[in-house]
């Protein structure tokens, strides 16, 4: 009988991206993440990171791994890269706590890690196919794991995400450098691909844009105070209206930094 041949390796599931990253481009969402989820990785007993899809160059994926080891030390980060060329360029960026290898929704990995994060990954496909990749990403967490997918533009200064647990979408984060901000709407472009089809009259998103301008409207005299204070007036007002998350002290915090974070359920998308 001859030999049983070796099946080949499957191939990595997904599709190539721009690739376009810059350093410091996702330092918004790397320190929601630290404050957020960082508990959950010094309790881990493998505290695993993945930066999927990092791009063309490692600078966000070196970044994740200082900036999540300021809140859990032990944490180890895993770019993966459905690109075989950028998986080789950053080879050489590798350290202790820091590798790089090729792959895609399939993360390709022997554990389960406790946060996957995949920044500008979607936004190339259809939003029928976006609950798909969530639910293949979410099934390959650990238990109290954490997925993170959104987008932001190309320096970092506009940010809205998604984060997910085992279950499901929890939350959108909205996040800005203030002193760019002319009103909160501005922030609709980067919203990720489960909901920017969606800023339409009639559904959620596009009412909480609505009354997010409208907050920030009626909180025009505390601009006189600087864009941060304008801004944690007009998350108060918000938080009439609308399930915004870490309303004490916590959330000030983050209110502070240019952040909202608001219940996933009350922005969800409408059955079509």
């Amino acid at each position: 009988m001859p030999p049983r041949s070796t099946p080949p390796p499957s191939r990595p599931v997904g599709a190539v991206t721009r690739g376009t990253t810059n350093p410091n481009r996702l330092r918004r969402m790397d320190r929601w993440i630290a404050a957020a989820h960082g508990p959950a990785l010094r309790r881990a007993d493998d505290p695993l990171a993945v930066d999927l899809g990092y791009g063309a160059a490692p600078w966000t994926a070196v970044e994740l791994l200082h900036r999540l080891r300021t809140a859990a030390p032990r944490t180890r980060v895993v770019g993966i890269e459905i690109e075989p060329a950028r998986v080789a360029a950053a080879r050489p960026y590798e350290r202790d706590g820091l590798r790089f290898t090729h792959g895609g929704f399939e993360i390709p990995l022997p554990g389960r890690p406790v946060l996957i994060r995949a920044a500008n990954v979607l936004r190339q496909y259809d939003e029928d196919e976006v609950a798909a990749v969530w639910a293949r990403l979410c099934a390959r967490l650990a238990p109290g794991g954490l997925l993170v997918e959104g987008t932001c533009d190309e320096i970092g200064r506009r940010h809205v995400w998604v984060a997910l647990g085992p279950e499901g979408p929890r939350t959108v984060t909205f996040a800005t450098r203030l002193g760019s901000l002319e009103r909160p709407s501005d922030l609709a472009e980067r919203l990720p691909k489960a909901l920017i089809h969606r800023n339409v009259p009639g559904e959620p998103v596009h009412a909480f844009l609505r009354d997010f301008d409208r907050a920030w409207a009626a909180s025009a005299p505390y601009a006189s105070l600087g864009a941060r204070q304008r801004w944690i007036r007009t998350v108060r007002e918000l938080s009439a209206d609308w399930p915004l998350t870490g309303a004490g002290s916590d959330g000030l915090r983050r209110w502070r930094q240019g952040e909202v974070t608001v219940d996933w359920a009350a922005l969800a998308p409408n059955s079509r």
